[in-house]
């Protein structure tokens, strides 16, 4: 009998921490962006996934006029941060929108995504940021 108990304190101890594993592998840094360059993308939304633990917007469009349009998949942080940041609300952009973002693109050349600094909403003029950091006050630390 006490092995069988052991046996299943062993298995559930197992599972608690193959369970976290998965979460912890699903996130990633942001060392892949490059916080040196930005770029500017005009084009139209195609969707907004307002979804944790990162916001991710795709726009169809080109940062250069000698460059065909493409998918971009353009990240963020998260719902909390975004609203906290800079007013966002989930249906601040909805696809057919035009925008214009600004963001740090991947290092690896030939990737399309980057991580959005700022993007503007063309027919409301109204723009909304991504950095938590930008919108502290001083002395809450």
């Amino acid at each position: 009998m006490r092995h069988v108990l052991k046996s299943i304190g062993a298995f559930a101890i197992l599972a608690v921490v193959l369970g976290g594993i998965s979460q912890v592998a699903a996130h990633h840094s942001a060392s892949m962006f490059d916080f040196t360059k930005s770029q500017t993308l005009k084009g139209k939304v195609v969707e907004m996934r307002w979804v944790n633990p990162h916001v991710t917007i795709t726009v169809t469009g080109s940062p250069s006029a000698d460059e065909a349009p493409a998918d971009w998949l353009i990240e963020t942080t998260s719902p909390g941060n975004l609203v906290r940041a800079g007013g966002w609300r989930r249906d601040a952009v909805k696809p057919g929108d035009e925008v214009e973002v600004t963001f740090h693109p991947e290092r690896e050349a030939g990737k399309k995504s980057g991580l959005l600094m700022e993007l503007k909403a063309i027919s409301s003029g109204e723009v909304f940021t991504a950095n938590i950091r930008d919108q502290e006050k001083p002395g809450l630390e």
